[in-house]
């Protein structure tokens, strides 16, 4: 009986570790034909700003560069308005994230507190800015108004916050920060601000580098409201500068009724837009593979949690 019953234990077993390896294959496969269709179009981006027009606009191009050359990032980098968007962009990211990542942390650590008199009820308020917004001509009024329109300012006051990071931090700071730390500080005689400062912002990297990519990619890419807020094109973020640069080179080939091929072949059209993708988008692939481990352990404690 003894036997049988290992026997039919033994045929589970193999059952199962047939049942794991098919499992275990199948997400293999499908890993790598999702990497295939994330990597496949990156991949076709880069070979194309490489290669010669008349290849690409031949269908030459899919996975190699073509005739390849230089030529597309040498216009790009010799161009004066590209180079002045790419500053732009620059400064325009760097001090909105500071502002962001300031303001979040201001909001967020009290709300935090469970000595917050009233701040469920606070949170509810800030909540309900969530849902409804004034739009887009009484935003551009209150602009005007104060005195931002044509700066850069317009870019990066409105938006000083997301209420929706604004709530992932605040859950990180609850359940990943224990209440024991902070009334040790407090005992040690350290202020709200000592507390914030040397002991949750230390103990928050994780969120930190979180909202940094979140904040940072929604500075980087964001380009309607420079469209709707600058008049000055000195002042164009890159993302603008590239929009208007698409839409002139597809005005201009239906101005002169020119076929696909001779236009691209004469102004480099098609190289020169797929290097300005890779320029613009490359800073932010190159950061983001330094800050994974911060990114996947931030959300998922920061937004599962509380």
């Amino acid at each position: 009986m003894s036997e049988i019953r290992a026997t039919s234990i033994k045929e589970r077993k193999i059952k199962q570790h047939g049942f794991d390896l098919a499992f275990d294959i199948i997400i293999k496969v499908l890993s790598v034909l999702i990497i295939i269709l994330v990597m496949y179009p990156l991949i076709y981006v880069l070979s194309a700003s490489l290669s010669n027009p008349l290849a690409i606009t031949r269908g030459q191009v899919w996975l190699f560069p073509k005739q390849f050359t230089l030529e597309a990032y040498k216009s790009v980098f010799g161009n004066s308005k590209i180079l002045s968007g790419y500053k732009n962009t620059i400064l325009i990211t760097g001090v909105a994230t500071l502002i962001n990542l300031a303001m979040t942390t201001i909001c967020a650590y009290p709300l935090s507190r469970k000595d917050l008199w009233g701040r469920n009820v606070i949170t509810i308020f800030i909540t309900f800015t969530m849902f409804f917004s004034a739009g887009m001509i009484p935003n551009y009024l209150l602009i005007r108004n104060l005195g931002l329109l044509n700066s850069h300012w317009s870019l990066i006051l409105p938006g000083a916050i997301s209420v929706y990071n604004m709530l992932i931090m605040r859950n990180y700071f609850q359940n990943s920060i224990p209440d024991e730390i902070i009334e040790a500080s407090t005992i040690d005689g350290c202020s709200n601000i000592q507390i914030l400062l040397r002991v949750v912002i230390p103990l928050s990297k994780s969120i930190y580098a979180v909202l940094l990519i979140f904040y940072a990619v929604g500075h980087w890419n964001s380009y309607f409201d420079a469209m709707v807020y600058l008049s000055s094109e000195a002042k164009y973020p890159l993302q603008l500068i590239l929009r208007n640069f698409l839409l002139e080179s597809t005005q201009i080939k239906d101005d002169l009724g020119l076929t696909a091929t001779i236009a691209e072949a004469s102004l480099s059209y098609v190289s020169l837009q797929y290097a300005i993708i890779v320029v613009s988008s490359l800073p932010l692939v190159i950061a983001y593979p330094f800050m994974q481990k911060y990114f996947t352990k931030g959300v998922m404690i920061g937004a599962v949690k509380g």
